[in-house]
């Protein structure tokens, strides 16, 4: 059975699908996936042995020059890569209505999609051969993984899903037992998600007494300089270079544990099965918290990053250090 997958942003979402895939391969063992993913997260489907082809879109980019002439030749290959195959189902896990319209739509093959009322954008269900009603009080990866059961004509395991990439990645040389690390995810797309730079020092100092190196990664120029700040007068803390998805998801194998906050790379850290402290400000984790074991949110409770004091993350930081 050959199936596309219209799943394209934001990382989250895109990790939150995984363990769709891994339902499906156990009721149909010779299943293959191609996948349809914004070109800054090609990297994921990758990691899932039931991937075969990855069709990077990016429509983020192009939709600030729509009409380009460059942009309109990406968007023909782009159409031309995406109807190389016909598929035995075409399941759009988006539902909304831009992945509907510029990709589903122009597939070969049964389209799949949540019905008017568990869309997304219920428009975007206009667009889908067949529609199927998903309960929204789920957890996002429990509605992916029922979408993929309708679609697909299985009934959902009842187990925890399985993101399916831990064989990927091979045990890691990284880590070595003289020289254990923690990584701190510090960055995140609003200000108001950012917990303060003065608490993210206060446990940085704190965890020296562990015996811990402190590894800060980032992405663009402003998380450099965070970081860089966060680090400045420690010797336990080492600013990471800039890493692909990949390289970054080996340091977080071999971690000890991981803090982050609001960001997709929590997502990252909880399919890879690792122990992390997610804290939450503005933004309710609801129905999209860390899928998995060892797991933790923790919930400012009026809202506000800085309520919430880094002895509290330390006291639970030393809990899942100390029993490892």
């Amino acid at each position: 059975m050959k199936v596309l997958i219209v799943k394209t942003s934001s990382m989250g979402d895109v990790l939150h699908t995984l363990p769709a895939l891994t339902d499906a391969v156990m009721r149909y063992p010779d299943i293959q996936f191609d996948w349809v993913v914004e070109e800054n997260f090609v990297e994921i489907p990758r990691w899932h042995h039931a991937v075969k082809r990855v069709i990077p879109v990016a429509i983020r980019r192009w939709r600030k020059n729509w009409l380009a002439k460059s942009v309109r030749q990406q968007r023909a290959v782009f159409r031309a890569q995406l109807q190389q195959q016909e598929y035995d189902a075409v399941i759009d896990a988006q539902g909304l209505l831009k992945s509907a319209f510029l990709i589903t739509r122009l597939a070969s093959g049964v389209s799949h999609g949540y019905d008017w009322k568990s869309a997304r954008e219920p428009i975007a269900s206009l667009f889908y051969d067949c529609r199927y009603s998903v309960n929204k009080q789920l957890h996002a990866v429990e509605r992916i993984r029922q979408l993929f059961a309708d679609s697909l004509h299985y009934s959902k395991p009842t187990i925890v899903g399985d993101y399916g990439i831990a064989a990927y990645f091979s045990p890691p040389a990284l880590a070595k037992e003289n020289d254990p690390y923690i990584i701190f995810f510090h960055a995140t797309t609003r200000d108001e998600k950012h917990w303060p730079e003065s608490h993210w020092r206060q446990l940085i100092t704190a965890v020296a007494a562990k015996g811990l190196t402190v590894k800060l990664p980032w992405g663009t120029n402003l998380e450099h300089q965070r970081a860089l700040r966060l680090a400045a007068g420690f010797k336990h803390v080492e600013v990471l270079p800039k890493l692909s998805l990949d390289k970054l998801a080996q340091q977080i194998v071999a971690a000890k544990a991981v803090v982050s906050v609001d960001t997709g790379l929590s997502h990252l850290t909880a399919a890879l099965s690792k122990p992390n402290i997610t804290l939450y400000g503005p933004t309710d984790p609801g129905l999209i918290a860390g899928y998995g074991e060892a797991q933790q949110a923790i919930v400012s409770a009026d809202g506000n990053m800085a309520t919430i004091k880094p002895n509290e993350i330390y006291q639970r930081l030393v809990l899942i250090i100390d029993n490892k």
